[in-house]
């Protein structure tokens, strides 16, 4: 996940208001609800020692968010009684996700707003197709492609008189799959598509994605349920969450291949705390990977003003010169540094709740920049 958008949130020291708002329920009452959950999170946020004008500002954000119809949630990062940074969830957040802390609490987002691939459906037949624009938060239109309307049916006679015919209607399929190959792939690009799925007859599909640019290949799916199913949704959430495993898991790959030493026994990855720390000091991260809630996410570390300035011992930092040093989450130490140096962050849950596998020891590791 890239989290260059998270960049204000470390531009001034200083401690933060993290709080994650479930958006998901909606029924008479909802208004109501809701005005009860900004009272809540602001108490929350007092009894954990933040000052009374953020958490003021927390709360007339959440109270503001009465009539929202957001399908899922919001998080807010708050200080010095300014709401900094709004950022929508993609799943619903877990209750009482309230923290006041030296840094904001951002890992929940790897998951509740993480990787949310943007899916461009097209319902296509014989005569054209239509466009839409399928991710957690949009469902819209993306235009339409009308190709030739005559002939498109094959005659059920078999004689020597409809041989024309019928070379006619295969001209008007083959024609019509250009057309909406090329309009698909303006489109894509348009759009920054990270898939294409192809809805409708196997014939007219396989026709389309023949004619589509080598490139895109591997980013087109054809869905079993078409127009009007009521599982059509539902497969395309699959498809898209399966998506985002398959990308996970060639970044694992990556991992574990780059943690073998080579034959100067250095490797291209590491992990645990004290091997982190050191690769975010001298900004060698290229990838940090973090199983949100793992052991080693928890443990306490200590940071300075800057980014790079962490250690594992309050001491270290004095005896590199640092003088004002905090204590905090591993993880959120480790997820500052990484935006600061432009070094994307990739959650492990689609792997470890499919199969169990801890992948990375204590929960954190990171791809290097060079051994």
């Amino acid at each position: 996940m890239e989290l260059a958008f998270l960049n204000p949130l470390y531009e001034h020291p200083g401690s933060w208001a993290s709080a994650y708002i479930d958006l998901s329920r909606q029924d008479e009452d909802t208004a109501h609800r809701r005005h009860l959950t900004a009272e809540a999170v602001a108490r929350r946020l007092r009894e954990q020692g933040a000052d009374e004008a953020t958490c003021r500002a927390v709360y007339e954000a959440v109270d503001d968010l009465r009539h929202s119809s957001e399908p899922y949630g919001r998080a807010l990062f708050a200080r010095d009684g300014e709401v900094v940074l709004e950022v929508p969830l993609t799943q619903g957040p877990p209750d009482g996700l309230v923290h006041w802390g030296t840094l904001p609490r951002v890992t929940p987002l790897l998951d509740l707003a993480g990787e949310d691939p943007l899916s461009l459906v097209a319902y296509v037949d014989r005569t054209g197709a239509d466009f839409e624009l399928h991710s957690a938060l949009r469902h819209e239109e993306a235009g339409e492609v009308a190709g030739r309307q005559w002939p498109v049916h094959r005659s059920k006679t078999a004689d020597w008189s409809e041989r024309h015919f019928q070379l006619k209607v295969e001209n008007t399929w083959e024609h019509n799959a250009r057309e909406v190959a090329g309009a698909l792939a303006d489109c894509q690009a348009e759009t920054g598509a990270d898939l294409l799925i192809l809805c409708g007859e196997e014939r007219e599909c396989r026709a389309v994605r023949e004619q589509l640019p080598r490139q895109l290949a591997d980013r087109v799916v054809h869905a079993a349920h078409g127009r009007g199913s009521r599982l059509l949704d539902r497969e395309v959430a699959e498809i898209r969450a399966a998506h985002v495993r398959d990308r996970v898991l060639a970044e694992v790959d990556r991992f574990r291949a780059a943690r073998t030493p080579d034959e100067e026994r250095r490797a291209a990855a590491v992990e645990g705390v004290p091997q982190l720390i050191e690769a975010a000091r001298e900004h060698r991260m290229a990838e940090l990977l973090i199983r949100p809630e793992a052991p080693d996410t928890h443990r306490e570390v200590w940071i300075g003003e800057d980014p790079d300035q962490l250690a594992a011992r309050r001491t270290e930092l004095r005896n590199l010169g640092e003088q004002d040093s905090w204590p905090a989450r591993a993880d959120d130490a480790l997820v500052r540094a990484a935006v600061v140096t432009d070094a994307p962050v990739l959650s492990l849950t689609p792997v470890t709740e499919e199969t169990g596998d801890e992948v990375v020891a204590g929960g954190l590791g990171a791809l290097l920049r060079w051994k």
